[in-house]
């Protein structure tokens, strides 16, 4: 073979290694237990951290609450993204989580939102006008934005006279999906799940946010993934630029 027909394969070759070496060594999964309200963006930014690293988020979604539990209970989480700060930092003082990991990763907002364009005022009255028959919301015990709601309506002086109309999702994802189809007439939702979809259709009410404790969003990297690299990377991209501007055009604040 002569020297002439060797240099398209050796710079076939050279480009193969260079692509190898931009690649991690070892793509791994990493486990991440997240908030229901979280689970659109999570979406979006597990594609772009498989794009820059090559590890894969095995995602599962839930209340808070319930995901605390399961985690407890020894569900193979490597990684949290809760809807509060006070599971991760239950799970941290217990044992299940590592000391030094925990984090705010996101501020939430809580709407009260109706797919009926014409429902709900911008000011939240038609809470106390009464032209609805059920009010969706999620769990007060398990999910904090069900927590945020009920305190929403126990400063307004409702929480008691609309107890017969409210209907309690699981967690935030269910309460969504209550009004989404018409089966309540408005609920208390997450900002960004109202986002999701790009432009939000029907009505809704931004609650103002000193009628709620604040909805900090913590992550923690779990005690299951302590000695995962691909674990500890996702939980730095997290706090990239890139991921937080993603996270705030879906409508969350940032720390």
């Amino acid at each position: 073979m002569s020297i002439a027909r060797r240099r398209p394969i050796i710079a076939l070759t050279l480009v193969t290694l260079a692509a190898a070496a931009a690649r991690p060594a070892k793509a791994a999964e990493v486990s991440v237990a997240v908030a229901a309200n979280f689970t659109a963006p999570l979406d979006k930014l597990a594609a772009a951290f498989e794009k820059v690293s090559g590890h894969h988020l095995v995602i599962s979604s839930g209340s808070s609450g319930k995901l605390y539990v399961q985690i407890t209970a020894g569900a193979p989480f490597e990684v949290m993204l809760s809807a509060d700060a006070e599971r991760p930092m239950r799970l941290e003082k217990e044992g299940a989580a590592v000391a030094g990991t925990r984090f705010t990763y996101a501020l939430g907002k809580l709407v009260l939102w109706s797919s009926d364009p014409g429902l709900v005022d911008p000011a939240g009255a038609v809470l106390a006008g009464g032209r609805f028959r059920h009010l969706a919301v999620p769990n007060p015990d398990l999910a904090p934005y069900g927590a945020a709601a009920r305190q929403v309506l126990q400063g307004l002086d409702l929480w008691e006279k609309l107890a017969p109309r409210l209907v309690q999702g699981e967690d935030i994802g269910q309460t969504y999906q209550f009004v989404a189809t018409g089966n309540a007439e408005l609920g208390f939702v997450a900002l960004s799940q109202v986002r999701a979809a790009g432009k939000p259709r029907g009505s809704l009410w931004i609650v103002p946010a000193e009628r709620y404790r604040p909805i900090e969003q913590q992550a923690v990297l779990l005690t299951r993934g302590k000695d995962d690299p691909a674990a500890r990377a996702f939980l730095d991209y997290l706090r990239s630029a890139p991921a937080r501007t993603l996270i705030q055009e879906f409508g969350y604040g940032l720390p």
